[in-house]
């Protein structure tokens, strides 16, 4: 430390405190600009931090590159068919429409074989994963509970980043024989097997039971995230094989046409269904997996033209791209993020003219104690390092108090506000090199001021 600031600095940094000592309330006000500019710089860092954080987060949850399709109900007729009654001179061309557009248009909705074709004729389709949600008592041991379950595909884990903490994926003949197996997630199993491996045991989901072959990792889901991107809690499912949800559970798409249910149905049995019958869609979702990101709007598109000619132009379904979603929300938040930077550190800089200005005031006021330093053999140097070190030690203070202060802040702001914040040490360093710099930049005039005074004049002042 000797070496670095030398005896003359040392003495020149003992004198600079005891006059921040002796004006304890001019100094601390003084730093006050610099305590909020720092502060505020550190919450904000923070809270970018973390907005960043939550959208990398939820792009995990969604998978990368994915396009999600949900069945919707059809809005309003086609329109085709004459108004009953009305005389008009249009009545011989509608007349001359053939007779299969004057018929209202039947959509089988959304199905398994939707999800094959898409499959089989898009190159630019890395996986798909179609989905059936069924809510279900579930019973095991005297314990009960109400739970989603989901008839899922093992291409599901994978576009989901989900993993397995025990057991295995279900086997192809699982699938293919819709068998009675069922892969729990963590929370069910700490709700029904707190206590016990529930690999091989059975569980009761409605009327059936199922084995338990697998336990998926816990994945944290913000309240926030559930209710952005319209997610579930995929900890508290359980998952079936999806041909067992529909040989065992329910077939929407024969629903209301007079077949049994419990059994599948082919597509070719489908399509001889009666066009009158009311349209049930099979699937709840299909997620769409493309390989290339710079490929999705263009898959999107194709993929919706195939299920418009599947489902007769009837637009019974809905498609989104969550990435592109999340994408313009970063964009979003990164505009707010600058903004709020931008006020921080107009906050700086505001901090460092109250440095400089209360400063200034302090060399007219201390002439006279600068003239005696001079006269005793005090140089010009040692006069400005005086009062550089005054300006650096209140902007030190003040950035210290301001880095406490920003991260209580942004431990409040994440407890309180619930908006998530992530306090980083680079953040930390960047705000105290900001507020070293704030004094040492805004001292310089000053210091400089009060080194050019004339000695014989300073003690003349009174």
């Amino acid at each position: 430390m000797l070496t670095i600031l030398g005896t003359r600095n040392l003495n020149n940094l003992g004198i600079a405190l005891d006059s921040l000592a002796a004006n304890r309330l001019r100094s601390f006000l003084t730093a006050l600009g610099i305590i909020f500019g720092v502060g505020a710089v550190i919450a904000m860092l923070a809270i970018g931090k973390g907005a960043k954080e939550e959208i990398l987060n939820q792009m995990k949850l969604v998978g990368v590159n994915n396009i999600v399709i949900k069945p919707k109900e059809e809005g309003g007729k086609d329109g085709n068919a004459a108004a009953g009654g009305q005389q008009s001179e249009n009545s011989d061309a509608k007349d001359q429409q053939p007779q299969e557009q004057k018929k209202r248009r039947f959509s089988r909705g959304l199905t398994l074989q939707d999800a094959q074709n898409i499959r089989n004729i898009l190159p630019s389709v890395e996986a798909i994963s179609p989905e059936m949600l069924l809510d279900q008592d579930i019973i095991y041991r005297g314990k009960s509970g109400k739970l989603k379950m989901a008839g899922v595909e093992p291409a599901f884990f994978s576009i989901n980043n989900i993993g397995l903490s025990s057991g295995a994926m279900f086997n192809p003949g699982q699938e293919e024989q819709g068998e009675a197996v069922c892969i729990i997630g963590s929370g069910v199993k700490r709700r029904f097997f707190l206590t016990e491996d529930p690999i091989g045991k059975s569980i009761k989901c409605g009327t059936q039971w199922l084995k338990v072959v697998g336990v998926t990792e816990e994945k944290y889901i913000s309240d926030a995230t559930k209710s952005n991107l319209g997610i579930r809690d995929y900890n508290m499912d359980i998952y079936i094989p999806i041909r067992t949800m529909l040989i065992r559970y329910k077939n929407p798409a024969v629903q209301n046409t007079g077949l049994p249910e419990g059994v599948y149905y082919s597509e070719e049995a489908l399509a001889e269904l009666s066009a009158n019958a009311k349209t049930q869609h099979q699937l709840d979702q299909l997620v769409v997996k493309v390989k290339e990101g710079e490929h999705l709007g263009q898959t999107a598109n194709v993929i919706n033209r195939m299920l418009k000619r599947r489902h007769s132009d009837v637009t019974d379904f809905e498609m989104t791209i969550p990435e592109e979603l999340l994408k313009q929300q970063q964009k979003t938040k990164d505009v707010f993020n600058i903004v709020l930077s931008a006020i921080a550190g107009i906050s700086l800089l505001v901090g460092g003219i109250g440095i400089m200005n209360i400063m200034l005031a302090s060399v007219l006021e201390r002439t006279k104690e600068i003239g005696i330093r001079m006269a005793l053999g005090a140089q010009k140097k040692d006069i400005v390092m005086q009062f550089l070190f005054e300006a650096v030690l209140i902007s030190l203070c003040g950035g210290i108090i301001g880095i406490v202060l920003g991260v209580l802040g942004a431990y409040l702001v994440d407890k309180i506000a619930d908006i998530r914040t992530l306090i980083s040490g680079v953040s930390i360093f960047i705000s105290f090199v900001l507020a070293s710099s704030v004094g040492l930049v805004f001292g310089i005039s000053p210091a400089r001021k009060a080194s050019n005074q004339n000695p014989i004049e300073c003690l003349r002042h009174t």
